[in-house]
């Protein structure tokens, strides 16, 4: 399992994590306006997102003011929409009118997500607008618009007002800002239209009102004044979810000035007494930064609602509480802040929640019993935590992990193992900064590192992590010293075989990946006989381009290991067939092996394909495979989407080695450990309890055929120890999963969210003798990675099959650890 597996990997969690600041940048001339400002009706918002992933409405909609002081007829009328390239129009015809100073709602399409249904509109289309950038007209007449550009549509007399957004070709000025899912775009309260877009319109949480005042879930009662502590309540679901509120006071602890998920968090300094309900709330504005400071006493007032990152009615995710669509005055500035929670060992509960079957939701939290409970009390509360390891290293998104609970299954160099189901360290917490990296740069950090002092701020759920702490006030960075780890070098009389994740590795990648790849071959890994890899990608990786064929990639790999130090390898691998191998898009990863041909040889048997099978046969007493490589059972349902087994066939000092070569289906589709089901659905398990009982029927044949045959299973099998499907591999006792034999505090090889956690895996027979196996710990844990896996190796002497021979090989083995590595052998 690479990166890849979080592919969706969050426009808007990218914006959090940079700690970017908005500037001010130089624009390009504009062209002209299109329409003379208009005296009365214009277009007053724009949503493209409903019911798209993370919307809470279910349509998409077009909302006019009038800004004059007169009735206006809009019969006749239509709005009209065009992409953003500007190729063609779609129209919706309008009848009726809009009063002084009211709105008018048209709705259009409806998507499949969304909870909330907009009011009742007083115009309906059916026009999918696009929720980033298109362009929205209000037209004199109900014929479609024939201008591609801006400058065409200036010179059509028929448009009495025009908006452009995102990347819009057709605009008045500057392009208003791009809104999202969750965002549209709305020109100010004063309606001003200066025929520029981008200086009207601003990007914030949608707010479709029709003509009688109606919005979203309501006929317009007015708000209900509450406490933020009301508002959180004493499960996940606020009571006041979807509701209008009013009289909301608190002061400002924070400020998110950048992204598309802008705001700020309130506490309120004077608490109830319940231990349930958190003090906090996320004051929601869109694109638009708040016009607030910390310190400031506010009063504020909107609509709550709980947003989800996807479809609210399917998502696995938990949600934030918010308050959207809001409005606040500031009483006084320069207030002191509530003192934060500060969270110690004892703090977290040791349980991650209660398991219902199903959604946690609409439980009572009990935060004293359970850790999601414990954060989602302190939601959108400031946080404090101290002297914090780090648990999961600074990664590309800007973001570490820490753990709050030291003495929790930590691991050999600092981290937190994962070691069962439920055995889940809910120490664990997410670290992303609000603090802009001109004034504090975002510490890079391995596993093991400490941030000292205090690293404190707001606390918030995240899909991508679960509870993340955003700081507004880091730690300092203690070095702990991790270095990259070696294995020994194998003895003469040992075949060594590794397996290693690279990454997506393909020949359009740099040098210096394939440089740190092939010292860690060359120096970390000792020089292993036999490699076995996962991720190698065909020669123009990522092109989508109908290319399959890697030795490009095989020999830039195999030149560098050269370079490094270590033995020119040959290489033995089977082309997938083209985009049925499931990864990144185009790239058509595989497995395959490297083979030091001075330590080892292969055994070339024609016929091995993509479709075809490998079988076993026994010819004159030996077994062997019918081709080599080959791939295992291919075609079987088990692999669809999924790299396929290789199987190779070795001979060291006369002895015959099977190794097979895996990369399993991808943990993707999974609901996560922190979600709002539990215990969350691993829907992935399904496929790779197929592979793996697929894998170990060809294991059994093999076995069948000779009891004694050396084999050794490798590979990524995106799945733990304590999965069904290496349970399947193990039963019986056939084979052998070699991280059992470390101390629990070494077994893992991938970090994952904070999680010290076994992906990688080599199995062996009982046939080898003398097994000495090592995780290799050079990348998970750093910061900086040429890949986000750790390699393995196995050091083992084959078996002959015959007890003398075993017996004199062993002999000769114990003399060369007593008297060296020049021992001849027999």
């Amino acid at each position: 399992m690479t990166t890849s597996r979080r592919a969706a990997r969050r426009a808007l969690t990218v914006a959090v994590a940079s700690g970017l600041v908005v500037s001010g940048t130089a624009i390009a001339a504009a062209p002209a306006a299109l329409a003379a400002p208009s005296a009365d009706a214009v277009i007053a918002e724009v949503y493209g997102g409903g019911g798209n992933s993370g919307a809470t409405l279910s349509n998409d909609f077009v909302e006019l003011a009038n800004r004059g002081t007169v009735a206006v007829s809009l019969d006749g009328f239509s709005v009209q929409y065009a992409p953003a390239s500007g190729n063609s129009w779609q129209v919706t015809p309008l009848t009726g009118g809009v009063a002084p100073g009211a709105r008018y709602l048209v709705a259009q399409a409806k998507g499949a997500g969304g909870t909330v249904a907009l009011p009742t509109p007083d115009a309906t289309g059916s026009i999918p607008l696009s929720a980033t950038a298109g362009t929205i007209a209000l037209v004199q007449g109900t014929t479609a618009l024939t201008c591609k550009t801006a400058a065409d549509c200036a010179a059509d007399v028929r448009i009495k007002d025009l908006v452009g957004f995102g990347g819009a070709t057709i605009r008045e000025g500057a392009a208003a800002a791009a809104p999202s899912n969750t965002a549209s775009v709305a020109r100010g309260t004063a309606l001003a239209d200066t025929d520029d877009n981008a200086a009207d319109f601003t990007s914030g949480a949608p707010t479709p009102t029709n003509g009688k005042g109606e919005t979203p879930g309501e006929t317009g009662p007015p708000p209900v004044d509450a406490k933020i502590h009301e508002i959180q309540g004493t499960t996940r679901i606020s009571p006041f979810k979807d509701r209008k509120v009013a009289g909301v006071t608190g002061v400002v602890t924070a400020i998110r000035s950048f992204g598309s998920a802008r705001g700020f968090w309130i506490t309120d300094p004077a608490p109830d007494a319940d231990p349930r309900t958190s003090e906090g709330l996320f004051v929601f504005t869109g694109s638009t930064t708040p016009a607030v400071a910390v310190g400031d006493a506010v009063t504020a007032s909107g609509t709550v609602r709980e947003f989800y990152p996807d479809a609210p009615a399917t998502s696995p995710y938990q949600s934030l509480t918010e308050l959207t669509s809001a409005q606040w005055t500031v009483g006084s500035s320069g207030n002191a802040l509530p003192a934060p929670t500060v969270v110690t060992p004892d703090s977290v509960p040791d349980t991650v929640a209660p398991a219902p079957g199903g959604s946690i939701e609409p439980l009572p939290l009990e935060p004293a019993k359970y850790s999601l409970d414990f954060w989602e009390t302190h939601e959108s509360e400031i946080v404090s935590v101290s002297d914090a390891r780090v648990v999961g290293p600074t990664s590309s998104f800007n973001e570490l992990y820490v753990t709050t609970k030291p003495k929790q299954n930590p691991s050999v160099h600092g981290g937190a193992v994962y070691l069962d189901y439920d055995r889940l360290n809910t120490g664990v917490l997410k670290v992303a900064s609000l603090i802009p990296f001109a004034e504090v740069p975002f510490p890079k950090v391995n596993t093991g590192d400490v941030l000292t002092g205090e690293t404190s701020g707001p606390v918030e759920y995240s899909n991508f992590g679960g509870y993340t702490l955003f700081a507004t006030k880091l730690g300092a960075t203690k070095d702990n010293g991790l270095q990259r780890e070696s294995t020994r070098k194998q003895r003469g009389g040992e075949l060594s075989v590794a397996t290693y994740n690279v990454e997506n590795l393909s020949a359009l990648d740099g040098a210096e990946k394939f440089g740190e790849l092939a010292k860690a071959i060359a120096t970390n890994l000792a020089k292993p006989d036999i490699l076995n890899l996962e991720e190698i990608q065909d020669n123009t990786g990522p092109a989508n381009d109908g290319v399959v064929a890697a030795d490009q990639t095989l020999q830039k790999f195999v030149d560098a290991i050269v370079a490094a130090g270590g033995p020119r390898y040959e290489w033995r691998q089977i082309d997938p067939e083209n985009g049925k191998d499931g990864g990144q898009p185009g790239g058509n990863i595989r497995v395959g092996f490297l083979f030091n041909p001075a330590r080892v040889s292969f055994v070339d048997r024609k016929g091995g394909d993509a479709t075809t099978p490998v079988d076993v046969v026994k010819e004159r007493g030996k077994t062997h495979l019918t081709a080599s490589p080959g791939r295992v059972d291919p075609a079987n349902e088990a692999w669809e989407a999924s790299r396929k087994p290789l199987v190779g066939e070795f001979v060291f000092q006369g002895r015959t080695v099977f190794v097979i070569a895996n990369h399993f289906n991808s943990k993707g589709g999974d609901q996560p450990t922190h979600g709002r089901n539990q215990p969350p659905v691993r829907s992935s398990e399904v496929q790779r309890a197929k592979q793996a009982t697929v894998l170990r029927g060809f294991v059994d044949k093999v076995l069948a055929s000779d009891k004694n045959a050396n084999i050794v299973v490798a590979g990524d099998l995106n799945d733990y120890p304590f999965s069904p499907a290496v349970k399947t591999l193990t039963a019986g006792g056939a084979l052998k999963d070699l991280i059992a034999s470390l101390p629990e505090n070494e077994r893992y090889s991938y970090v994952f969210e904070g999680q010290s956690q076994v992906l990688d895996h080599i199995l062996a027979s009982k046939a080898p003798r003398g097994v000495d196996y090592d995780v290799v710990h050079l990348n998970a844990e750093f910061a900086q990675q040429a890949s986000d896996h750790d390699p393995q190796v196995l050091r083992f002497r084959p078996s002959a099959g015959n007890a003398v021979q075993d017996a004199i090989y062993d002999l000769a083995d114990y003399l060369e650890k007593i008297l060296g590595p020049y021992f001849p052998k027999p």
